[in-house]
């Protein structure tokens, strides 16, 4: 078989590059090692920069909107609504919904073909697969590779990326609090069990995911169980991924060969620092990969993806060794025109965000840099 772009992975990055390219006339295969292609369920918040970014696609994965978060740290709340109402999806049908529309824009999925190494085949690459059905032997001629397996991409460690980080991320899925609005999301802030923080995202009126990103995997499933104890709440079942922790920008092309190898989503390591998701950012990395596919050049996709992840790094930097008694301080410090600052520009916007915090609240800045200092 012989194609332009081979995508490895079904991802949603993966697919959502897989649907632009095909769309744009390129000749496109994902290869997916599972038969069936049922992605494991995932709940997920983002922001409305998943419409903005995708338009119509992933409308069927939306299961309700967050109007408000209500920030917990040490006694003290803060209450902030969004302008913009956040977005509760389902992965698993943002996915199914994704590799439909790959395929209607004239992409081939592979499926029960596992990925298992790549050479230079003249002017092309060649992918070596295994048929999950028989553990056939297939070879898939490609001049370029796409990399959407996942964090620890076998793609990128074949290909010479540096292996990541990862950090677990565990939710269980609870019935909601007696009288919480299914409009509210909930966040607490408590440093000694992790340097992120808890979460209550409900995913319809009677039900949410509760959850927390931690450092080490065992450790993290108990905190989240005594969470969930002091709580008062029952798990009925969890979920659970392992993340990767962007430290500084990866180059997401490598020539290999005659060909070249480009990386999105979790294998290039696009996820936000300060909170640890990657929908939004995986996207938009899956349209500069396209975009310097089609155009042989890279574009300003990247460069403007480069920049707002470094933002959240700093971000992350300062804040990831806070103590209670900081975290604290810092809802001390949203005053009125800082949290209509949050309540208008979202966690994709970090710069305008910053910016805004500042003029209207000195304080933070001076906050920040201590906290930057010490660290």
């Amino acid at each position: 078989m012989s194609h332009e772009v081979g995508v490895v992975g079904g991802s949603a990055a993966g697919l959502f590059a897989a649907h632009l390219l095909a769309r744009a006339g390129a000749r496109v295969c994902v290869l997916e090692a599972a038969e069936d292609f049922d992605p494991s369920p995932r709940t997920l918040i983002v922001t409305g920069w998943m419409n903005e970014t995708l338009g119509r696609l992933g409308k069927g994965a939306l299961v309700n909107e967050i109007r408000q978060f209500e920030l917990f740290t040490d006694g003290r709340a803060a209450r902030i609504s969004l302008r913009q109402p956040d977005l509760v999806i389902e992965r698993s049908k943002l996915i199914r919904e994704l590799a439909r529309a790959a395929e209607a824009s004239g992409a081939e999925l592979l499926l029960g073909r596992r990925f298992v190494s790549m050479e230079p085949r003249g002017q092309a690459l060649a992918l070596h697969v295994e048929r999950s059905q028989d553990a056939g032997a297939e070879e898939v001629r490609v001049r370029t590779v796409v990399g959407a397996d996942g964090a620890l991409s076998r793609v990128a460690r074949l290909a010479g990326w540096p292996t990541q980080t990862t950090v677990p991320l565990v939710q269980a899925i609870v019935s909601l609090p007696h009288g919480m609005p299914s409009d509210t999301t909930r966040v607490w802030f408590i440093p000694e069990e992790t340097p992120y923080f808890y979460w209550l995202i409900p995913d319809s009126p009677q039900r949410g995911v509760v959850g927390l990103i931690g450092e080490q995997g065992p450790a993290t499933r108990q905190a989240l169980e005594r969470f969930l104890e002091r709580q008062r709440l029952d798990p009925l079942e969890y979920q659970a991924a392992r993340i990767p922790v962007y430290a500084k920008w990866i180059p997401v092309c490598r020539q290999f060969g005659s060909g070249q190898v480009y990386l999105v989503g979790d294998a290039a390591g696009h996820v936000k620092a300060t909170t640890v998701g990657g929908i939004v950012t995986g996207f938009r990395g899956a349209m500069g990969v396209a975009e310097n596919i089609l155009n042989g050049r890279p574009g300003r996709r990247l460069r403007d993806l480069r920049r707002e992840l470094d933002l959240h790094l700093l971000i992350r930097r300062v804040i990831h060794n806070f103590t209670q008694a900081q975290y604290s301080h810092l809802v001390d410090l949203l005053n009125a025109h800082a949290r209509k600052d949050l309540e208008a520009h979202t966690r994709d916007e970090p710069g305008r965000v910053l910016w805004r915090l500042c003029l209207h609240q000195p304080r933070l800045l001076l906050f920040g840099l201590r906290a930057l200092f010490h660290w």
